[in-house]
């Protein structure tokens, strides 16, 4: 009998949020508020992950690379029997993707789309000149189930870190893939009733539907709140 870590990866999401629970301000101008200590708890992780997965809209939105960073993280990682630059994995239903979009840049590891039939044949073709891999999974919504098991059996990806945006946070979470979610707590309220959460996009109309979490682990540094949690099964 196969277990749920032999058939997908361990799934760990990492997100910095103000005081009122927000990831970005509501134009998304401000975006990126942790201290540098966050910023090295973000490359820590990442030091851990076979793959780093993030929204589409994350990676246009912020001058990102989802790479492993300095050469020491990347050393922790040889250390860990890991890839010296883990693989990086990009989710758009629709395919929207900027083939200009800095990302692209950078070529140290492979760059994997996961995405649905309604992304257009026309819009595929373009976007596999910078993808090295495009999965289907699903015709109208992505089958995060699918994409996970493809991502294990496919790439060997024992260990995910999912960076948002909170849309796709939301979908692994209501699918039941999150195991563990990381969260930095920064002192600063941004307000907002369309700012972004963690947890975007599906409305919640029954307390049975929320997520149970187990706190692990909490850790202040300076003025921020390092926070671990266990995503629990509804049943226990």
């Amino acid at each position: 009998m196969k277990t749920k870590s032999s058939v997908r990866p361990f799934v760990f999401v990492n997100m910095a949020i103000t005081a009122d629970g927000k990831i970005a301000t509501t134009n998304r101008a401000v975006s990126s508020f942790g201290s540098q200590r966050d910023q090295e708890h973000l490359l820590e992780l990442r030091a851990t992950a076979d793959a780093v997965m993030c929204g589409a809209r994350t990676v246009e939105s912020d001058v990102v690379t989802l790479g492993p960073g300095p050469a020491r993280f990347r050393r922790r990682r040889l250390r860990h029997r890991l890839a010296e630059y883990n693989l990086r994995v990009l989710v758009s239903g629709s395919g929207t993707i900027r083939p200009t979009s800095r990302i692209f840049q950078y070529r140290f590891s492979p760059l994997l789309l996961l995405t649905t039939a309604r992304a257009g044949s026309s819009r595929l073709h373009r976007l596999s000149r910078v993808f090295d891999e495009i999965k289907i999974c699903g015709e109208r919504e992505l089958d995060f189930a699918q994409a996970l098991a493809w991502l294990r059996s496919r790439w060997n990806v024992r260990r995910l870190l999912c960076e948002g945006g909170g849309e796709l946070n939301s979908a692994l979470l209501r699918a039941g893939l999150v195991d563990e979610l990381h969260l930095t707590v920064c002192p600063k309220i941004f307000g907002g009733r369309d700012a972004p959460t963690i947890a975007q996009g599906h409305d919640l109309e029954h307390l049975a539907e929320a997520v149970p979490l187990r706190l692990k682990s909490s850790q202040r540094v300076g003025e921020e709140w390092f926070l671990v949690y266990r995503v629990l099964s509804p049943h226990l």
